[in-house]
């Protein structure tokens, strides 16, 4: 194939045609942002959990708490599977993992009903996962809530008229709205921060392999001794321009399909999404061609960029409250751009907000672009200037 003229032009079709010829590379940008989406969609596509397994001790054994026992068994949320004669026995299906929670009826719980008393009714839970904690006491409080109105009823029964009635049952009457999230469930809480990270990451793995095969292949160099590659700006936009390319259309997929398959948030328009994703693909690609500065060995991408896949979606602010982050972590997170870009991705998506709404993330992830730019050609300077030294000596 002949060469085209122009320097950018021989360095994208350089570093296109480098990339079809790496297996390995190509796992990273294409097999990599096109298998990951759908696995962690799949895993938490039930959104919640359901139907957990407990086991219930009942030392009680009258009519009202095997009332109670059975409400709980009917909720969605757990399944008693096991009756226990004691708690030893219970810790001991805990122990196994046959069961994640333990409801105790104490002895005097009719009793102390009858006789107008507050009563406890005992849970254990398994907090190896707050999941459990969460399905577990929503089910047994609902139930417990729903006995105490039945109670309030029986007491007035005989002295109050159908109207006061209802108002024992439901002395303040709520109803509950859930914002952005109405089936309160993980696969719409986690995910979409989890696909922007993936984006950030199989870019920066990509171009980490490309750049440790470039070290390999021209002997610590990270551009061949040619003429095309005396051009700063040209090497830079043209390595940059493939793996951007590539990623906007691997965004475009995640950000459309992955969500409208899986039934993820999308109140985003196309005119948004590529209004964010355009600025935040090109802090990724820069961001990676200058860290990528340091990778001498193709296996060294691996360990850096996955190590901090996991720190990066804490600091991004979503998994844990951005409020509780120390300002030093905040200062660290704000250098990276899936910080910013995950924020303004669950907020587009997820709460319908415009590009308006998202200006300062937005701003911020074209200055980080920017920084980025300047730094890969800085470094990018000092290759050219080995790359030609290495070629008079020689």
């Amino acid at each position: 194939m002949k060469k085209p003229k122009f320097p950018i032009l021989h360095v994208w079709l350089d570093e296109l045609t480098e990339l079809v010829k790496d297996e390995g590379i190509l796992i990273f940008v294409i097999l990599l942002p096109l298998a990951y989406p759908l696995l962690y969609a799949m895993i938490y596509n039930t959104e919640t959990q359901r139907q957990l397994p407990i086991c219930v001790v009942d030392d009680c054994m009258s009519d009202r708490s095997r009332d109670f026992i059975r409400r709980v068994d009917a909720t969605p949320e757990v399944v008693i599977a096991a009756h226990c004669v004691s708690m030893s026995d219970a810790q001991e299906l805990m122990r196994k993992r046959e069961v994640f929670g333990i409801l105790r009826i104490p002895r005097e719980f009719d009793l102390h009903l009858w006789r107008g008393k507050q009563t406890v009714v005992g849970l254990y839970s398994d907090l190896t996962s707050m999941l459990y904690y969460k399905v577990e006491y929503l089910a047994v409080i609902n139930v417990a809530q729903e006995l105490n109105r039945n109670i309030k009823v029986l007491e007035h029964q005989k002295t109050t008229t159908a109207r006061e009635e209802k108002q024992a049952r439901w002395p303040i009457r709520f109803e509950e709205v859930k914002l952005y999230n109405s089936a309160g469930g993980f696969a719409a809480f986690l995910i979409p921060p989890v696909l922007m990270l993936i984006l950030q990451q199989a870019l920066c793995l990509g171009v980490g392999m490309s750049m440790g095969r470039s070290r390999e292949r021209f002997r610590g160099l990270v551009i061949p001794p040619s003429k095309h590659y005396k051009n700063t700006l040209a090497i830079v936009l043209g390595k940059g321009l493939v793996h951007f390319l590539i990623f906007l259309i691997m965004g475009l997929y995640m950000t459309i399909c992955v969500t409208r398959w899986f039934g993820l948030p999308q109140l985003g328009h196309l005119n948004e999404l590529l209004g964010l994703l355009v600025p935040y693909l090109l802090a990724c690609t820069f961001m990676a061609m200058f860290w990528s500065h340091f990778i001498y060995r193709r296996e060294d991408c691996i360990l850096l960029f996955v190590f901090m896949s996991l720190p990066l979606l804490f600091l991004t602010g979503v998994s844990w409250p951005g409020a509780s982050i120390p300002p030093l972590w905040k200062t660290v997170g704000s250098i990276f751009p899936s910080t910013w870009g995950v924020n303004a991705y669950v907020r587009i998506q997820g709460m319908g907000a415009s590009l308006g709404d998202c200006r300062q993330e937005i701003l911020v992830l074209w200055i980080l672009t920017a920084v980025y730019f300047l730094l890969s050609c800085f470094l990018y300077m000092f290759e050219i200037r080995k790359s030609v030294g290495r070629t008079l000596l020689n």
